[in-house]
């Protein structure tokens, strides 16, 4: 989880070394113009620390195409998911669509639901990076967010305590801002090498948090990759792209019958129903 992408608030769009966009529909167009991003593509946004150049293919999404398995007559339909993580939501060390959130945008296509999602993962974010750049990210609209951080907290030993407040913090600003939404929060587990004291009081903030903020937990986000390492790159610590698959397919389990309730919803309030 290197901080060499690491950046906030309107920098987060504007002086990445990368900004890479993924298939998306109005939903997401509008949610980055309401952050203030000053751009008019439509896509996913993700902060990454490499700087290759785009395929032709993502020239063209830059240039705001529209992709081929979104139906412009239903896009402005979609619910928008926020996806706000560490490195690995952003997929670092992986192609754009290769990272989770985009995996997961497949398979929720493929169910044929009505959400759109937006990767918000930023290189190197402790749940106080989370905080700073908060405010920044509910000036979107959205119905689901999803949040995915501790991993470096847990790398820099910094106390559970303050891990617990961040979150609370995060999950009361979110609720203030949109009551309606959903918020999921994914368990994240500490280095064993940090001591049994501190990893089994890192594991206990997650499920206690939900509980109190009434949110909706999801299991370990490396489980069955960590530790694994014809799963993760190089560096053993971000998922490859084997790994990163059975990562969207954790997240899934947990988020497919959120999003199915949501959406029945959302068709039974519609005029006409």
């Amino acid at each position: 989880m290197r901080s060499d992408g690491w950046v906030r608030g309107r920098e987060f769009s504007c002086r990445a070394r990368r900004l890479s966009l993924g298939t998306a529909g109005p939903a997401v167009l509008a949610f980055l113009v309401a952050c203030g991003s000053g751009r008019t593509q439509t896509g996913s946004v993700v902060v990454r620390s490499d700087s290759a150049a785009p395929t032709e293919s993502r020239a063209a999404q830059l240039r705001g195409t529209p992709s081929a398995r979104s139906d412009p007559k239903t896009a402005t339909a979609r619910s928008t998911i926020v996806f706000a993580g560490t490195s690995l939501t952003a997929g670092l060390g992986l192609e754009p669509d290769s990272a989770y959130p985009m995996l997961i945008q497949r398979k929720i296509d493929s169910a044929g639901l009505p959400f759109q999602v937006v990767n918000a993962g930023v290189s190197g974010e402790t749940s106080s990076g989370l905080i700073d750049r908060l405010d920044w990210l509910l000036r979107g609209t959205f119905d689901v967010f999803v949040i995915e951080t501790g991993a470096n907290d847990g790398l820099r030993g910094i106390p559970a305590s303050t891990l617990k407040t961040n979150l609370e913090t995060a999950f009361d600003r979110i609720k203030s801002k949109r009551p309606e939404s959903t918020i999921v929060l994914v368990q994240m587990e500490a280095l064993p090498n940090l001591g049994a004291k501190y990893t089994s009081a890192f594991h206990a903030v997650f499920p206690a948090v939900a509980k109190e903020k009434g949110a909706i937990l999801l299991p370990f986000l490396l489980d069955g990759v960590a530790g694994r390492r014809g799963l993760n790159q190089g560096d053993g610590v971000h998922p490859n792209n084997a790994g990163e698959r059975i990562v969207a397919a954790n997240v899934w389990r947990g988020l497919e019958p959120i999003l199915a309730a949501r959406a029945g919803k959302q068709a039974a309030a519609s005029p006409g129903r």
